[in-house]
């Protein structure tokens, strides 16, 4: 299914984005090389390249975890680059949702109060209505039944289904996945995709997804690839219309 673009102000867009590491010193190396990109509200991207091509680089910039070195990142139409820690951490936390390759659940914590964690982080108490709430999410994921679990008593695709409730549970403009079935089994990795899928389609929210696997990326919406550091290829999957780059 694709979702057709919104109009209006893009959720993403980059101007220009560089990202060095060792800056001022003999060893600084440019990883992304000036690139310019739009994502629009409902789109659902595959982000592709071979290893040490600059994916989980953009990841960590798009996620507000690193800093640009230069350029512009506006995310909801504000301007990322200048702000203070502070100021990105809250735009983190209220924005963005994660989903990585390997779960990173707190192991003492039971499932349901994995996925209250954001809550908790952004609000520093859980209310009852962000329970409830935590409670729906694990019964759309297909653990009604283990929300007193703790993470070692899960198998690997249902620690990761946990993983995707506590990433949309405050419900953000976007979730970042950097190889989120890189973990699992083929059928495993399927199911935890379709669920994905599921998700974007019932709440609208816009998913950029890395991934190596082209099987996954062609049941994506839109894909873009990245050589050393730039954009070698942005089109739709359905069409093949391609997005300017």
């Amino acid at each position: 299914m694709s979702i057709p673009h919104t109009n209006g102000q893009p959720l993403i867009r980059l101007r220009g984005l560089r990202k060095s590491y060792n800056l001022g010193q003999p060893a600084e190396v440019e990883v992304l090389h000036g690139l310019d990109l739009e994502v629009k509200r409902g789109e659902f991207v595959a982000l592709m390249g071979p290893s040490g091509s600059g994916k989980s680089t953009l990841l960590n910039v798009l996620g507000l975890l690193e800093r640009m070195t230069s350029g512009s990142y506006e995310l909801l139409g504000e301007e990322m680059n200048g702000l203070h820690d502070e100021g990105l951490t809250l735009r983190r936390r209220r924005a963005l949702g994660f989903v990585f390759q390997f779960h990173h659940l707190l192991p003492a914590f039971t499932a349901l109060e994995n996925v209250t964690l954001p809550a908790l982080m952004t609000e520093g108490f859980v209310s009852e209505a962000q329970r409830a709430h935590a409670r729906e999410l694990l019964a759309a994921v297909g653990l009604a039944h283990a929300e007193h679990k703790r993470p070692a008593e899960l198998s690997g695709g249902m620690q990761q289904r946990v993983a995707i409730a506590r990433a949309v549970a405050l419900k953000p403009a976007l979730v970042l996945a950097d190889e989120p079935t890189g973990n699992l089994d083929q059928a495993s990795s399927s199911d935890v995709f379709s669920l994905l899928r599921q998700i974007h389609a019932e709440q609208g929210t816009t998913f950029l997804i890395v991934t190596h696997d082209p099987r996954l990326a062609a049941r994506c919406d839109r894909l873009v690839e990245i050589v050393d550091g730039r954009i070698e290829r942005d089109e739709a999957i359905a069409t093949g219309a391609a997005h300017p780059a």
